[in-house]
């Protein structure tokens, strides 16, 4: 079968790198995966009644655009989380979880030429590989920007030349950062936002994990933009049940915008669109309806964070994550500190280079650190941490 040239050149996906990596050795103790982002907290036990309680909806098509319930308990949940006012009938979509939306989000909002150039997508580095596809698909250049320690690991757009910022058609951000944990600031929504106003390009933020953090609820860009008087239809927002509420199968998400935006992008749906089933989307306005549920998790999280600061806080370079469940750690190779962890303790991580690219002139600025997910319950993921410290940082 031949493939469009613009997929053939791909780099090799993270997983499939991971097990040609880890695959060819024995673990050195029982298996604890500390890879994969997939949360392990119990969802609410209540999710399978109001499944079973709508199950006659698997007889219907569900609508495109998420049922009206579902469309209503989301932009509440926005009014009640960021204050912001949105039409449930306008200016949101449900979506089969972020992913889908990111990915389509270039094809059914930015232009194919822009100034008569071919257009650029700009992207953190490291990133949701996702967005690379995205922009690939919508035939833009994918364009890396670093986010290190010293931006404050999140990208600085503003750095970019005037030439490539007048080709941008679109910015993906990830607030909070994956893998970093770092959450953009009011500022940084606000420069960025301006930066697009300046430039004419669309801002797509994957805020998915913005409910997990310690004390202060990360600022989402809608509400900076709100704050502006900016037009929303300059930013897409995508959120899903997957992190927030422990329910990455149920395939909920969801995108906000402007009324024009969202247009645009009900169109694309139309034609290639999988809509949620009816019974889990009655499901999904349940849970997007409570915050009981989050906030134990959250809790759980936080006792995580504190054991992850207990047992690694004295490793130099270590990054206590504002948000998110990542760790970030330092190494000197990223590739041979997994390999020795697994060999050694039967601990999996994630090497960060395989979330990142090499750009110009720099090295990828994820070969000097492993990506650790601490979504186990809590025994496990102390064990886990206490045996990444002695492999890898005997001293700390």
């Amino acid at each position: 079968m031949n493939y469009p040239e613009r997929f053939t050149a791909l780099p090799a996906h993270a997983w499939p790198r991971l097990r040609a990596l880890l695959d060819v050795h024995p673990g050195g103790g029982p298996l604890i995966q500390m890879t994969i982002g997939e949360p392990r907290h119990e969802f609410p036990a209540w999710v399978t009644d109001k499944i079973v309680e709508n199950a006659k909806g698997f007889n219907s098509y569900p609508p495109n655009d998420g049922s009206p319930e579902l469309r209503g308990a989301i932009t509440n949940w926005i009014k009640h989380r960021y204050g912001v006012t949105m039409d449930p009938d306008t200016e949101v979509m449900a979506l089969n979880g972020t992913r889908e939306g990111l990915y389509n989000a270039v094809v059914a909002l930015c232009p194919e030429t822009k100034h008569g150039q071919k257009p650029a997508i700009l992207m953190p580095n490291p990133f949701y590989q996702v967005y690379m596809i995205g922009a690939i698909s919508g035939g833009s250049d994918p364009i890396m920007v670093n986010a290190t320690a010293a931006t404050g690991h999140l990208p600085d757009f503003h750095s970019l030349s005037a030439n490539l910022l007048q080709r941008t058609t679109a910015c993906y951000i990830c607030s909070p950062a994956n893998p970093q944990g770092a959450v953009a600031s009011r500022d940084y929504w606000a420069k960025l936002i301006t930066l697009a106003e300046t430039y004419d390009f669309k801002i797509f933020a994957d805020e998915c994990y913005s409910e997990i953090y310690r004390d202060t609820p990360p600022v989402g860009a809608m509400q900076v933009v709100d704050e502006l008087g900016a037009d929303r239809n300059r930013v897409a927002i995508f959120h899903s049940l997957s992190k927030r509420s422990n329910l990455p199968g149920l395939r909920s998400g969801f995108v906000a915008s402007g009324a024009d935006t969202i247009r645009e992008v009900k169109q694309l749906r139309n034609y290639a669109g999988a809509p949620l089933p009816l019974p889990l989307q009655a499901a999904a306005a349940a849970v997007w309806d409570d915050e009981t549920h989050v906030e134990e998790s959250r809790q759980l999280y936080r006792e995580k964070f504190e054991i992850a600061d207990r047992i690694l806080g004295n490793i130099p370079g270590y990054s206590s994550p504002e948000a998110g469940f990542f760790l970030w750690l330092p190494v000197d190779d990223d590739e041979a500190a997994t390999v020795k962890l697994w060999k050694e303790t039967g601990v999996k991580v994630l090497p960060g280079g395989y979330l990142a690219q090499d750009v110009p002139g720099v090295e990828n600025p994820g070969k000097k650190y492993i990506r650790v997910a601490l979504v186990a319950h809590k025994e496990e993921t102390e064990r886990g941490l206490e045996l990444i410290r002695d492999c890898l940082y005997p001293t700390a």
